[in-house]
């Protein structure tokens, strides 16, 4: 059905237009219906398939203009069936799992009447204090870029009016995940060119790849906050970017420009947002009220604005389909988790893990007695961040799982300790237990209520109730393989020596005991890398691999143990004593971007390109670079190729290295493949400023790893003639 948006337009009053710039935050049902029936333009999910057609009903059936309304809902990693949070996604550095999620969510949403997802978060983090963290992609802009893509593509399908896709939601636009110490909602401060190179480019991918929506962020940015922000908003994301979808305020994001100060009441931050270019108002006074009067008048905001994001908001909704077919089957909705589904969730689940650590206590036995202790052994909070009341449970704990996968092995099963409490008797009785084992299953980590929105941290480590069952344990000489569930990079340095193996697990969603019990027996091998940097102290934040040159770069670690601090009296390693180091940390992180083991090993080789030295054109065609992996041990397993660019010499500091393509593969005993790269004229640009982006001739090394081997070759890019 063709609708003629203009004509719809042109008959649409002042108040008419408003209310189809703004969704309510949180109704009750009867203000819902009141706010529908007055002709509001968005709804949150009622939430069920039958309530959301009455409220289509009412919208299409009962208001003069017959609008039909967007559906909004934050299904951010599942709707009924839960996938694992998008950082443990994003461990799989495989763009598959990211897509799967988002085509079961977008199916399984869209049939309950959902049509419009807050998702997917694609804020570049480097902060493991924010709790956000979780609901991103980690720390790389390419890796997080790839996953953005992947994401839209799930969500939004073929095409928005299949009936089994929904509107994709970029947020928070932009530099939300940059904010000071970590905080979630604070400021931030960032160079144009950090801005363009780091924040804004999964934002770019996201919208090259069709995205439907942006959120605007909470944050404000060198002073001004983005749901003001002309310059981003409309700027760079609607006039270079060619936007043409809809961007939605943060809820009471608009309101909120009161409490940071740049306009003395809601009114003007109503008029400096939608000027800015915020189409859609989330929360905040009604923009019209129950009496018919408008917040603010086309005297104080153009009209000509107005009637852009009314625009907007109309082809949104003819892009759906809305227009032709604005209710939903309700007979043959979804309302939970379907077997097929979540055996898609569990693989997904076993792609996520990452084997940090392990002196061969990994897999476990087939035989003999495990003790399983830990508050994850028997607790159901595998869920994560984000997950709405509405979803299917966890149906069974890491002990039940554990006992079906390995049902030869004599299990024991004791708690020792609490998320955050450990009495003397319960880790007695654990260590008094782990004796008479062979080995110990210590299933410890973050609840998933202490990562997410609003749950940041100023100490990063296990709580420590958690923390003393483990050296309670290690103190004892007990072999222990700790299982970690997490929302965030932890510090771990205090225990990560003094256990056997460690398999983080992140929170991986309905399936994840069974994923997790089918990776310790080993029936499963753990492939995933992890996305962010764990450092060894939460001192070294921010930390991220692709920092930027020094100019005294440090070359052996810490000049100074932490014992012998008391009685420092000058330096003791001059030559690499004044550099960039921290005086009582060895050098670098403790599991650096992309670390992650496997039960097998892996060998690199054959590294290859096309051409070693290149004009302008021809990396603008494209370089091909090719190298051979083999698997060298005696187990099926994943490794993770990656490939990293340096700039040697350029008129601009750059990162030491920068990720530019990885692949995942799967490989028998034996058996090996040749993984390909093309490394594109892109690949090798960079920003030299906040307006413009060059390609300069010059030196530079491209590097392949799989965390446990590196080749480099190098690269001369020409002088053009």
């Amino acid at each position: 059905m063709t609708v003629d948006i203009e004509s719809l337009l042109a008959r649409m009053t002042w108040e008419q237009k408003l209310l189809q710039l703004q969704i309510v935050w949180r109704p009750s049902a009867a203000e819902r219906e009141a706010l529908i029936r007055r002709g509001i333009g968005s709804t949150f999910w009622p939430p069920s398939a039958g309530e959301t057609n009455a409220a289509q009903r009412i919208a299409v059936e009962e208001t003069e203009l017959g609008i039909p309304l967007l559906v909004g809902l934050d299904v951010i990693h599942g709707q009924f069936t839960i996938f694992p949070t998008p950082l443990a996604q994003a461990a799989a550095f495989d763009p598959a799992v990211a897509e799967l999620d988002a085509r079961v969510s977008a199916t399984e949403a869209r049939s309950a009447g959902v049509n419009w997802t807050f998702s997917p978060m694609v804020d570049v983090t480097r902060d493991p204090r924010w709790g956000r963290v979780v609901e991103g992609f980690g720390e790389d802009p390419y890796l997080s870029s790839v996953l953005t893509v992947a994401k839209v593509a799930g969500y939004q399908g073929r095409a928005l009016d299949t009936g089994d896709a929904l509107a994709a939601c970029l947020k928070h636009f932009v530099a939300y995940g940059a904010a000071e110490a970590g905080r979630d909602y604070n400021t931030t401060d960032v160079s144009d060119r950090r801005l363009r190179e780091t924040y804004l480019e999964t934002f770019r991918a996201g919208v090259e790849a069709g995205a439907a929506t942006v959120m605007a962020a909470f944050n404000a940015l060198n002073g001004i906050p983005m749901h003001a922000n002309r310059a981003l908003l409309t700027g760079v994301l609607k006039e270079e970017w060619g936007f043409d979808g809809v961007v939605v305020g943060d809820a009471d994001g608009v309101a909120q420009l009161v409490n940071h100060g740049v306009v003395a009441d809601e009114r003007a931050a109503v008029v400096a947002a939608i000027d800015a270019g915020v189409d859609i108002v989330m929360g905040g006074s009604l923009l019209v009220d129950a009496d018919g009067v408008a917040f603010v008048s086309p005297d104080e905001l153009r009209v000509a604005r107005v009637d852009d994001a009314v625009r907007r908001v109309l082809r949104l909704k003819e892009r759906l389909g809305l227009f032709e077919r604005p209710y939903v089957n309700a007979s043959t909705a979804s309302t939970s988790a379907t077997e097929r589904y979540r055996e898609l969730a569990r693989q997904a689940a076993e792609r996520c893990t990452v084997l940090l650590t392990n002196d061969g206590a990994l897999p476990l036995p087939q035989t003999g007695r495990v003790l399983l202790a830990g508050p994850y052994a028997r607790s159901l909070d595998h869920l994560g961040t984000w997950v709405q009341h509405f979803a299917s449970p966890v149906t069974e704990s890491l002990a039940d799982a554990l006992a079906t996968e390995l049902p030869h092995v004599d299990w024991e099963v004791v708690d020792g300790c609490g998320f955050f409490d450990a009495t003397d008797a319960a880790v007695a009785e654990a260590v008094e237990r782990a004796a008479g084992a062979d080995l110990v299953v210590l299933a410890v980590g973050e609840p998933s209520r202490i990562s997410g929105e609003a749950s940041s941290r100023a100490d990063i480590t296990l709580p420590d109730a958690q923390r003393r069952l483990i050296h309670a344990l290690a103190d004892a000489g007990a072999r222990v393989v700790v299982v970690l569930a997490t929302g965030r990079p932890l510090v771990v340095e205090d225990w990560i020596e003094r256990v056997d193996a460690t398999l983080c697990v992140w929170h991986l969603g309905s399936e994840a005991p069974a994923a997790i019990a089918r990776t310790l027996s080993g029936r499963v091998s753990p492939g995933g890398r992890v996305p962010m940097t764990f450092p060894r102290a939460v001192g070294q934040v921010p930390i991220h691999y692709d920092h930027e040159r020094t100019g005294r770069p440090p070359r052996t670690g810490g000049a100074l143990l932490p014992e012998t601090i008391a009685g420092f009296t000058g330096p003791n390693n001059t030559d690499d004593y004044y550099t960039s180091k921290f005086l009582d940390l060895p050098l670098g992180p403790r599991f650096d971007f992309g670390h992650g083991l496997a039960y097998t090993t892996f060998a690199l080789d054959g590294f290859e390109m096309s051409r070693t030295v290149v004009s302008a054109s021809e990396a603008e065609a494209g370089i091909d670079a090719t190298v051979r992996v083999t698997n060298t041990g005696d187990r099926t397993g994943d490794d993770v190729v990656m490939l990293f660019v340096t700039d040697e010499v350029a008129s601009v500091t750059q990162p030491v290295r920068r990720l530019r393509g990885f692949t995942r593969v799967t490989l028998q005993p034996g058996e090996s493949v040749t993984v390909a790269f093309r490394i594109e004229a892109d690949h090798l640009r960079f920003w030299a400023d906040g307006q413009h982006r060059v390609l300069e001739p010059g030196d530079f090394t491209l590097t392949v790893s799989d965390c446990t081997t590196e080749h480099r070759l190098g690269v001369r890019l020409e002088e053009a003639a």
